[in-house]
């Protein structure tokens, strides 16, 4: 019997074996074990070194095969037969399935499987036993917080939807897994609540999933760019996190979950403006705090934005808007400065930027050391050389600390984008230019859709019920409905009347 690569099996062991050696080009990290257990029956376990815990195959599958072996009752068995007798009387082991398909046996040993072959049979035995390192659970890196669980996904995509599962223990949660990538092979899961997430927007991320045609897929991030209905846009809309909690959250009001073996991060779809500015911390921290850090953050945000910009428009074309005392101060600073306002704050932000890159880059041992330089001494320097005003250094300074109160990485980002088209439209027509960008802005944000859901909502379309939720945080007793916007199945999430009244 002949077997191809992406057909059955064949009933012969040693062309089983040729066939992978040439498949895989003789790998040296493949291991292939062949045992003889008796005069007629010869079998081989396949396996891929590094990938699989060989302390486990050792001391109990290996033992199994060794040591409870009937003798006397596999001799007159067929081949088929015989592999019935390894499967439900001799192996020790919980994961283990039955497997026909080459195209199947290959990606299972490639995923960390010990591949259990008999001569004489097409069907094959895969033990899952994985034994890769793994990184620990530690605290989340991205988004950390005062109050609140310590815990981040890992890149292990079995530890992180049992992290997902410590957080909703509901039946109703469902994990369906694919595999994208034709190389790569990479397993992507989508998890949610049944009985609450909107069965069009779960048939629609499988769908835009399946849609995927590519070689590999390494990070979630090829998955969002794939998956995202607006590419050219500085805005994300796919939001990301590594914390647990923030995750089940989403999938509690009724949002679809992508896990992606190889990554911490795992997607959320679908999202929208506000909950960029949102934190797991608002939950767990009083109503009035929560909405207070709320503001903060959008306050934060305007000034990533504007502060640069703002500065440059009023002090070169609306002087007659600043106090005349700051107005003399400002001009005394900027008297030995060379460049106009608009040049003097594009080489102060490209200054900046590349002293965040660097620190990013910079090995830790010395990256603190490089900021301080980079932070104090150039800028200090700057200042004391006629280079730089003073204020400008600190108009920087601000922008760059506000830009670290947003809590998503990818908002900070669009925000820094966005600040150098409005300090170049400041530079030449001054707070005319700064609005019309900011119109251009909200036009664009009220285009954006994300699973097609309006990005601005509850902002725009309005919806009055949903506010209690957005920019402000009311406390729990008056959160009794999910968002709206996501048209969940169940819209309640705490008991009222007219809910109990419904389910009798």
């Amino acid at each position: 019997m002949k077997s191809s690569e992406t057909g059955a099996l064949s009933n012969r062991l040693k062309t089983n074996i040729d066939q992978l050696n040439g498949l895989l080009g003789g790998s040296s990290d493949v291991v292939i074990k062949e045992l003889q257990i008796e005069e007629n029956t010869h079998i081989s376990l396949i396996y891929i070194d590094g990938l699989v815990d060989t302390q486990v195959l050792h001391n109990s599958i290996l033992y199994s095969l060794q040591e409870h072996i009937p003798y006397d009752q596999l001799g007159k068995l067929e081949p088929e037969q015989k592999i019935e007798i390894i499967k439900k009387q001799i192996l020790i082991a919980g994961d283990l399935t039955v497997i026909v398909d080459y195209s199947q046996f290959v990606h299972e040993l490639l995923s960390g499987s010990v591949m259990l072959l008999l001569d004489g049979t097409s069907t094959t035995l895969r033990i899952g036993l994985p034994g890769w390192e793994d990184r620990n659970v530690g605290e989340p890196s991205s988004q950390s917080v005062v109050r609140g669980p310590m815990e981040g996904f890992t890149e292990n995509l079995r530890t992180n939807t049992a992290l997902v599962r410590r957080k909703i223990k509901d039946s109703h949660l469902w994990l369906e897994t694919v595999q994208i990538g034709r190389v790569t092979q990479t397993s992507v899961s989508i998890m949610y609540l049944n009985n609450i997430a909107n069965k069009d927007l779960v048939e629609e991320v499988k769908r835009r999933l399946n849609k995927i045609d590519t070689d590999s897929i390494l990070e979630s991030g090829y998955i969002e760019e794939f998956i995202q209905e607006t590419v050219f846009t500085p805005f994300p809309t796919v939001y990301n996190s590594d914390r647990p909690d923030t995750i089940a959250a989403g999938i509690l009001e009724g949002k679809v979950a992508i896990l992606v073996d190889g990554t911490p991060f795992v997607l959320l779809v679908p999202t929208f403006f506000v909950a960029f500015f949102q934190s797991a911390e608002d939950y767990y921290q009083r109503a009035d705090i929560g909405t207070l850090l709320r503001l903060v953050r959008f306050i934060s945000f305007f000034i990533t934005l504007l502060a640069p910009s703002l500065y440059v428009a009023i002090t070169t074309y609306h002087q007659e808007m600043i106090p005349t005392n700051l107005v003399i101060s400002l001009a005394a600073q900027r008297e030995s400065v060379p460049f106009p306002a608009f040049v003097e704050a594009l080489i102060m932000e490209m200054t900046y930027e590349i002293l965040r890159e660097a620190g990013v880059r910079i090995p830790k041992n010395i990256g603190q050391a490089i900021s301080i330089v980079g932070t104090l001494v150039i800028g200090q320097a700057a200042v004391a050389a006629g280079f730089i005003s003073s204020a400008m250094v600190i108009i920087v300074s601000l922008t760059a600390i506000s830009s670290f109160v947003i809590p998503e990485t990818g908002m900070s980002i669009a925000a820094r984008m966005i600040r150098f088209v409005l300090i170049a439209l400041a530079g030449f027509i001054g707070l005319y230019g700064i609005l019309f960008g900011i119109f251009i802005v909200v036009l664009h944000l009220s285009s954006l859709h994300s699973f097609g859901m309006p990005y601005m909502s509850p902002l725009g379309p309005y919806n009055s019920k949903d506010l209690k939720d957005s920019i402000f945080r009311f406390p729990w007793p008056f959160l009794k409905t999910r968002p709206a916007e996501n048209k969940t199945q169940n819209l309640f999430r705490q008991s009222t009347s007219s809910d109990e009244e419904s389910t009798k």
